[in-house]
């Protein structure tokens, strides 16, 4: 069985282990700022810290024989993404034309200007998959990508007030063999003397150097070679599946990309998401029989102690009542019983 659920101090090895395979700014290999993540996260399901300042990690475990877990994947929300301190910080893809009467010559340009927001969006991101579970949809589990990343959208219309009224994913571009974003080594380099893991290193904790030495006047893309022009908002090859589920449930290419490597911004209204208006609380009646089950879904539970949150994906019926009948594996996986508050996304 897997299940889904708030990370914990004791995840560092198996959450480093995951982060090492993309090695991302919002989950980077790095055991110090992973530590810290966690710490955050961790505050954050807790209602310590202002709503606007959290930062939920969710991890998937497959629990082992003898009762062990092991994480598998993880998914994250940023509360807010842009902050005085820390601005969101993006280049607008924007088309200019131009026409010569004299020459009758039209001609459309794309440009990049730089802009901020300081009072941003929620934002989505942290979706890690290990390689040997990405292919899951044979399992009597699902699709494992799947569920790592409805759950945020679960636990943000549980949670409503705490999140912004936009939600923006930031998708990866393609990048070289070694990484490299051919934009940053034809734009970023020229402006700042770095290199592209360098600049994204430094990002994490400090954006000062990109207010500052990042030029404000528009860039026009013909300026560059061909083949950066043809990375403009292009989605890799790692991140396609995910863009194909944020179209379908609502998102849409927001004419912005990263100033860093040109990766696409994917933006929705948050009450507009499919999987928000979907999800609902219910009460846990009577368990469903053997071969029950209406509707398959998510189903979560909340704590006022580690964990705070867990989820797993099952069969379910929900009655016009406010009750919901479980299957009896699902509901002995949660631990909860009749009566209890749970949380529903049908799928």
């Amino acid at each position: 069985m897997f299940l889904l659920r708030d990370i914990a101090p004791d995840d560092l090895p198996g959450l480093q282990a995951v982060a090492a395979h993309l090695d991302t700014v919002n989950l980077p290999d790095d055991e110090g700022i992973l530590r810290e993540l966690i710490a955050l996260s961790r505050q954050s399901f807790a209602g310590q810290i202002d709503a606007f300042k959290r930062q939920y990690i969710f991890g998937l475990f497959e629990r082992q024989e003898g009762g062990g877990e092991r994480i598998v994947g993880t998914s994250m929300i940023h509360a807010q993404h842009g902050t005085r301190r820390a601005p969101h910080i993006f280049f607008d893809v924007i088309t200019d034309e131009r026409y010569s009467e004299s020459l009758d010559r039209h001609v459309v340009h794309t440009v990049l200007r730089i802009g901020f927001n300081y009072n941003g969006p929620t934002e989505i991101g942290g979706l890690v998959l290990m390689p040997a579970y990405r292919r899951t949809e044979g399992r009597s589990e699902g699709g494992l990508g799947r569920q790592l990343s409805y759950v945020r959208f679960l636990y943000m219309a549980l949670h409503r007030g705490n999140f912004r009224d936009e939600v923006i994913s930031e998708l990866l571009p393609p990048l070289e063999a070694d990484g490299t974003s051919l934009l940053w080594e034809s734009l970023g380099r020229h402006f700042t003397g770095m290199s592209y893991q360098e600049a994204d290193r430094i990002s994490q904790t400090n954006k000062e150097f990109i207010r500052t030495l990042f030029p404000t006047e528009p860039l026009y893309a013909c300026l560059l070679p061909r083949q950066v022009q043809e990375l403009i908002g292009v989605v890799g090859p790692e991140t396609r599946g995910v863009e194909k589920m944020l179209r379908r449930i609502g998102f849409q290419y927001a004419e912005r990309i990263d100033p860093f490597d040109g990766g696409p911004h994917f933006i929705a209204r948050t009450d507009d998401i499919t999987l928000v208006k979907a999800a609902r609380r219910a009460r846990v009646g009577a368990a469903l029989p053997a071969s029950g089950g209406e509707a398959s879904g998510l189903v979560a539970v909340e704590h006022d102690h580690p964990p705070h949150f867990v989820a797993a994906l099952g069969r379910f019926t929900a009655g016009e009542d406010g009750q919901v009948a479980l299957a009896g594996e699902l509901q002995r996986g949660l631990g909860v019983a009749v009566g209890d508050e749970v949380g529903l996304l049908p799928f």
